[in-house]
């Protein structure tokens, strides 16, 4: 993450619970206006950024089987 994205971020998440909420819904409202050409090249980039990660540091890689047994966990 960048310096600047960095700071605004800790700074948001210093702001009370229901503030954070907004600007997480503003945020995220904001998104939506982006075309399939931006939205696709965001998710490549995160993607090549989680790969990079799991190279890094592949004991963060985690099986199928354990992300849906923790997503199933969380549904109940």
């Amino acid at each position: 993450m960048k310096k600047q994205a960095s700071k605004l971020q800790s700074e948001a998440l210093k702001l009370d619970p229901k503030d954070r909420a907004r600007l997480a819904e503003t945020l995220l409202q904001s998104l939506e206006d982006l075309s399939d050409e931006e939205n696709e090249a965001i998710w490549l980039e995160e993607a090549e950024r989680r790969d990079t990660e799991l190279d890094a540091n592949p004991s963060l890689a985690r099986s199928s089987d354990e992300v849906f047994r923790h997503a199933r966990a969380k549904r109940h």
